[in-house]
């Protein structure tokens, strides 16, 4: 999910735009799609909703430094009868964050429209907004993905090398949200890539290593009736293995719809179905900014397994403007238990429902 972070372009929309959007016939996700690499790496730009989504916890210069550098894009509904390339029929945002742990966490945000100041590949995954970027490299010996950025808090360019194949969650990369069918996405993962490259911060330069998780998801529409948001955790495990885990939300705390995939280090994945996967809050953090509630520790039951996420610094959220003000908790956490591992855990809807 998000993602997230997994967090979703369409819900900086107004009110006036998601009337707009109601006219416009989006493509819906259905199952057996058959998800075509590297195009699908790319943009969906009539779907309604995009993201590039990517964490990280780093191991040098400073051990468990996160990272986190996400890409939206929105087709809101509006201009689509504008012939000029110059409309605002896709937008893109972009939000960067480093965790230093025993420091705190900073961010830094950019919007742009396609074609004024940001750009999308439909072939590859390849979209940027000025230059801040996220793109495939296939030229040399092998695959690679680069991040890059630039802002006056810290920068990076990092090099992101695959060691396991793709992870299509779900049902071949048909990922459902809800119990209704019309609650879905394409998803897909690539956990444990090996992260090399430099990291700028405090005006000096150090070289890093550590690990990275990258998903891609693109959709219509996700959040059903009752749900004001939603948990995820993307977990990079110490044997090598990998664990998503989500849950959409309602206003109560209640869980409305669960799901998990675990790949083991020989390369089985189990899929796990909504009676198998509880979330439980164990301890809450209060922002001082929005005062939204955080469960940053939670015990997640997988299967016949559970695990207990513990943040490496309580205050580990978002405050976003660019295009409309955004608030979610987005943070490194290390998971211990019946798994164990580092990634980020998302929460999203603390701070008020999102607006869908």
């Amino acid at each position: 999910m998000r993602r997230r972070t997994f967090l979703l372009a369409s819900l900086l929309l107004s009110t006036p735009v998601r009337a707009a959007a109601a006219s416009v016939a989006y493509p819906p996700v259905r199952p057996g799609a058959g998800l075509v690499f590297p195009r699908d790496h790319g943009a969906h730009p009539a779907f309604r909703n995009e993201w590039w989504y990517v964490t990280g916890a780093l191991d040098t210069p400073i051990a468990d430094t996160g990272f986190q550098l996400t890409f939206f894009r929105s087709r809101p509904g509006t201009a689509e009868d504008l012939r000029s390339p110059l409309a605002a029929s896709q937008i893109l945002f972009a939000h960067a964050a480093l965790t230093i742990p025993g420091d705190r966490l900073r961010h830094a945000e950019r919007a742009a429209r396609a074609n004024l100041g940001a750009s999308f590949s439909s072939a590859d995954c390849d979209v940027s907004i000025g230059a801040w970027r996220i793109f495939r490299q296939a030229d040399g010996p092998g695959e690679l993905l680069r991040l890059q950025m630039q802002s006056p808090q810290f920068s990076y360019d990092f090099t992101l090398t695959p060691s396991q194949p793709l992870l299509l969650q779900g049902d071949g990369g048909y990922s459902r949200k809800g119990h209704s069918a019309q609650l879905a996405s394409y998803y897909v993962s690539w956990p444990q890539l090996v992260v090399s490259g430099s990291l700028l911060h405090d005006g000096h330069r150090h070289p890093v290593g550590g690990r990275a998780w990258f998903d891609h998801e693109w959709s219509t529409a996700l959040l059903g009736d009752g749900a004001v948001g939603w948990d995820w955790l993307g977990i990079n495990l110490a044997d090598g293995g990998a664990l998503m885990a989500f849950r959409m939300r309602d206003a109560e705390g209640r869980t409305l719809f669960a799901h998990a995939a675990w790949r083991d280090n020989a390369g089985h994945l189990r899929q796990f179905d909504p009676a198998s996967v509880e979330f439980a809050p164990l301890r809450h953090w209060t922002s001082p900014r929005s005062g939204a509630l955080y469960p940053v520790e939670i015990e997640v039951r997988i299967g016949d397994r559970s695990l207990r996420t513990r943040p490496l610094l309580d205050d580990q959220e978002l405050v976003t403007s660019q295009p409309l003000s955004v608030v979610y908790w987005e943070g490194l956490v290390r998971v211990e238990g019946g798994f164990r591992g580092r990634g980020y855990l998302e929460m999203t809807g603390y701070a008020g429902k999102l607006q869908w």
